[in-house]
C-alpha cells in the first residue's frame, strides 16, 4: 500500500496512492499508517480521492487508525470519491470523521 505524507504546518496530510483498499491491503495500509501518524501533528488529514474501491477490511483499517490516533487527533477523511462515500454513508461512519469534499487549496500539495 503506497501512501505519500507530507507536514503542512500542523497538519500531516497522508494521500493513498493505491485505488483500492480492500482485504488484501488493509493490513498493509493499516501498519503503514501507523508508521505516518507517530510524526507529532495537530490534525491528520486522510486524501482519499485516488480510492475507487473500500470494502469492509479497508474500512475496519481506516477506523483502526483512528483509534490509533486516541482522543486527542482525529482522523479526517477528504476527496472521497462516489463508492467511498456510499460505503461511509450505508455503514454511517459518515457521522463519525470529519469528511471534506476535497483538500483546502493549501493542503494540496502532497508527494
Amino acid at each position: 500500500m503506497k501512501l505519500e505524507s507530507e507536514h503542512r504546518g500542523n497538519i500531516l496530510v497522508i494521500r493513498a496512492v493505491n485505488d483500492r483498499i480492500d482485504a488484501a491491503g488493509a493490513i498493509q495500509f493499516k501498519e503503514r499508517m501507523r508508521e505516518i501518524i507517530e510524526e507529532p501533528s495537530e490534525r491528520v488529514v486522510l486524501d482519499l480521492s485516488n480510492v475507487m474501491f473500500l470494502d469492509s477490511s479497508g474500512l475496519g483499517a481506516v477506523v483502526a487508525v483512528m483509534k490509533a490516533l486516541g482522543p486527542v487527533r482525529r482522523l479526517e477523511l477528504s476527496g472521497l470519491t462516489p463508492t467511498v462515500e456510499k460505503v461511509l454513508r450505508l455503514t454511517r461512519m459518515d457521522s463519525v470523521f470529519i469528511i471534506h469534499k476535497a483538500l483546502p487549496e493549501e493542503l494540496r500539495h502532497v508527494g
